[in-house]
């Protein structure tokens, strides 16, 4: 990603989503000085980037003083399903992040990538209402999260099946059902697999002291 007048090589844009995204600088620290720090550790570059769709700011940042140079990091960063949420679904996931500037299809592919995350539990019997009233009623799910996922399933349905009062959904309703698919593939495997690891680092901390 280089920081010149136009931050290039950003695949989508980590609000909107869009592909390829025109992200304009409208901001940068000092040429040659980055910014100060009192800390006496290697001052940084920063420069602040406008999406030319969504008009949301971007920062960038490089390590040394210089401006237009690659930078390391972009905040917010572009979305990335977790590697800990299986295949099937992290696929759904990823789709879910990348078409949130198409709502319908952003609320498709977050009703899939919940459906899928309960059939990787085992919840492969039945309708998706069904599925997520058993993982209820087994305590996988408290009640504010089934709420919120039959609400990601009511969401996805409309465009799916092109309901006739109100067939689609606008971008916030798309972004909630995205971040619950979000959430919920972070509950459902990334903390346990972030737990599984902490145990088993802790035991061979043990074992080797």
């Amino acid at each position: 990603m280089e920081m010149m007048e136009q931050l290039t090589g950003v695949r989508r844009c980590p609000h909107c989503s869009i592909a390829a995204p025109l992200l304009y600088r409208v901001w940068h620290s000092k040429q040659g000085e980055g910014t100060p720090r009192t800390d006496n550790q290697q001052r940084k570059a920063w420069a602040v980037y406008l999406c030319r769709t969504c008009g949301s700011a971007v920062s960038a940042v490089a390590y040394g003083p210089y401006i237009d140079n690659s930078a390391a990091e972009i905040y917010p960063s572009e979305k990335q399903a977790h590697e800990d949420i299986p295949p099937v679904a992290r696929t759904f996931l990823q789709q879910a992040y990348d078409t949130l500037h198409a709502p319908d299809a952003a609320a498709v592919m977050a009703g899939s990538a919940v459906d899928a995350m309960l059939k990787a539990k085992g919840y492969d019997k039945g309708s998706l209402y069904d599925r997520i009233d058993k993982a209820l009623a087994d305590n996988v799910l408290t009640q504010g999260m089934a709420d919120w996922a039959h609400s990601v399933r009511l969401g996805s349905n409309r465009p799916r099946h092109a309901d006739i009062e109100k067939p689609h959904v606008s971008w916030e309703e798309a972004r909630q059902s995205v971040g619950f698919a979000e959430a919920l593939g972070n509950f459902l495997f990334v903390l346990t697999a972030r737990i599984e690891r902490g145990i088993l680092a802790a035991k061979a901390a043990e074992e080797d002291s």
